[in-house]
């Protein structure tokens, strides 16, 4: 089935889906608490989930570094909803929503753990300049 024929939206949630999202990826080995979540905050953050027919299926968190830095964090797609473009749609989401705040910049990290991942952050204009702990640091600035 292709993305054409379903209902996609993006929308603002609370920690308690973005946490029952991660559970649910193979990948993160069972995720991380509400708690734990909240703890790596230390300013402003942004909980985006993507509902596809109105089932979550993806999920994207971010949260403010300084005043002109926004760090996305996590984020993940269910593995059935795959190849949907899902994880550019968040992308996208929160890159409009941290210029929207007067963020100048947003920076993430992956590595090839993750090739998708580097794949989307390539076609998306995020360039790699340093790296952290056997990570990749990538950024990008954005149009306030």
């Amino acid at each position: 089935m292709s993305i054409c024929s379903k209902r996609i939206s993006v929308l603002h949630a609370d920690l308690a889906l973005a946490a029952t999202l991660e559970a649910a990826l193979p990948e993160f080995g069972g995720g991380r608490s509400v708690a734990q979540y909240r703890a790596r905050f230390t300013g402003p953050h942004l909980c985006l989930v993507a509902l596809v027919d109105g089932v979550p299926a993806a999920f994207k968190l971010g949260y403010a570094l300084d005043d002109t830095t926004f760090y996305s964090w996590l984020g993940g797609v269910l593995p059935p909803y795959r190849r949907q473009g899902l994880a550019q749609l968040l992308l996208e989401a929160q890159e409009a929503w941290a210029a929207g705040q007067g963020y100048g910049r947003i920076e993430v990290k992956s590595s090839g753990r993750f090739p998708a991942m580097l794949a989307l952050l390539a076609r998306n204009g995020y360039q790699a300049c340093g790296e952290h702990n056997g990570k990749i640091l990538f950024a990008k600035p954005l149009s306030c």
